[in-house]
């Protein structure tokens, strides 16, 4: 292993929610919000794309909004504020609402291939999942921090479920340690 893994953890995905705290009429909605797409046969909710930061509000009749497809936390508030702010513009009244990350989707990279099969031995059955013929990585529960952990042969590794990109690098480190304690990373 050359470099330090954590230095290569790029942040995917984060998904927040939020709510505005009122009912929405989301066909109304749909017609004078411009690039606005509605289809309630498909998907229940709104979707608004913005460009700047590039991410997808999903806008629910009910007033609450998951926010997805940014790649960062600070790209999320971005995001939402300029929810927000058309929204406002249709005199919808909106407040202050409170984002909350549900999830961050990282990628890293360890630097070497990985024998999975090896990796699934070692590191037990209680807190892997490996079938190859299902899917070809190898999914590794951590219970501290709380993520899930797909390693590939390829040395990659995707990290989702954590709150805080302060979580990739925490499981990055424990999965080093694992696997430097079982011999089977260089």
């Amino acid at each position: 292993m050359t470099a330090d893994p954590k230095e290569t953890i790029t942040v995917e995905n984060v998904v927040a929610s939020t709510g505005i705290g009122q009912e929405l009429d989301l066909q109304s909605v749909a017609m004078d919000l411009e690039g606005a797409d509605y289809d309630p046969e498909q998907f229940p909710g709104l979707v608004y794309r913005t460009t700047d930061p590039k991410s997808a509000a999903l806008i629910f009749r009910s007033g609450k909004i998951v926010c997805t497809g940014a790649n960062s936390i600070e790209a999320v508030h971005e995001s939402l504020d300029i929810v927000f702010e058309e929204l406002r513009a249709l005199q919808i009244p909106i407040e202050d609402p409170e984002i909350t990350v549900q999830n961050i989707v990282t990628s890293a990279d360890l630097g070497e291939s990985l024998n999975l099969n090896a990796i699934a031995i070692g590191l037990g059955l209680e807190h892997i999942e490996y079938e190859p013929e299902q899917f070809p990585g190898l999914v590794y529960r951590l219970d501290e921090p709380e993520v899930v952990a797909l390693l590939f042969g390829s040395g990659k590794v995707v990290v989702t479920g954590g709150t805080s990109p302060e979580d990739a690098a925490a499981a990055v480190d424990v999965i080093v340690e694992e696997l430097n304690g079982l011999g089977l990373l260089d």
